[in-house]
């Protein structure tokens, strides 16, 4: 819970399978949670979608899509957009990046976590959500080796176990925990 406390950046990460459990985080967000939250999904691409919208409508704390050289703020809930990889920079703002797809996918959750572990070495929590492939394996063992605190979800509880094994099975995640304690450590 300390390590949690101590994050100035949340990352939660996730693709087949876990819409439910992002829109069940963003409505349960603490209100002064005074983190940075930054959600990588994996989505259409040139598809019409109004997630942004939908999230907003339920969150407690300012929700937008990233755009490039956005700065990151506190109290705020960044959503990477679809067609581009999302990485941090070090002066604190993102950008975006339109090379090729990672694990068939873009954004890539690896691509973010990798970029966030160089930056914050350690001052960052993140979940890795239900998925079908092994996007976000990867980027969550950089950030556990940069001393963060890293989460898979139960795989037992995922809509797609391949994605939460995967970071299992690398020894990504230090901790391995069932939906309602994701919402319940997203609630403190």
């Amino acid at each position: 819970m300390k390590r949690w406390q101590a994050a100035d950046i949340v990352l939660i990460g996730g693709s087949a399978g876990s819409f439910k459990l992002f829109f069940s985080v963003v409505k349960n967000i603490n209100a002064d949670i005074n983190k940075t939250i930054i959600l990588v999904m994996h989505r259409k691409k040139n598809f019409f979608s109004e997630i942004e919208k939908l999230f907003a409508e339920h969150s407690r704390i300012y929700l937008k899509e990233i755009a490039d050289k956005d700065e990151l703020k506190k109290n705020t809930i960044y959503i990477a957009p679809a067609n581009y990889h999302t990485l941090i920079e070090k002066e604190g703002y993102f950008s975006l990046d339109v090379s090729e797809p990672v694990w068939y996918s873009k954004p890539s959750i690896d691509v973010t976590f990798e970029s966030a572990a160089e930056v914050f070495n350690g001052r960052c929590a993140a979940i890795l959500l239900s998925g079908a492939n092994q996007d976000g394996a990867e980027g969550l063992l950089k950030l556990r080796q940069s001393g963060s605190l890293t989460i898979a979800q139960d795989p037992q509880e995922a809509e797609m176990a391949e994605m939460p094994r995967s970071a299992i099975d690398m020894d990504a995640a230090e901790f391995i925990l069932k939906t309602e304690d994701i919402i319940h450590l997203i609630r403190t």
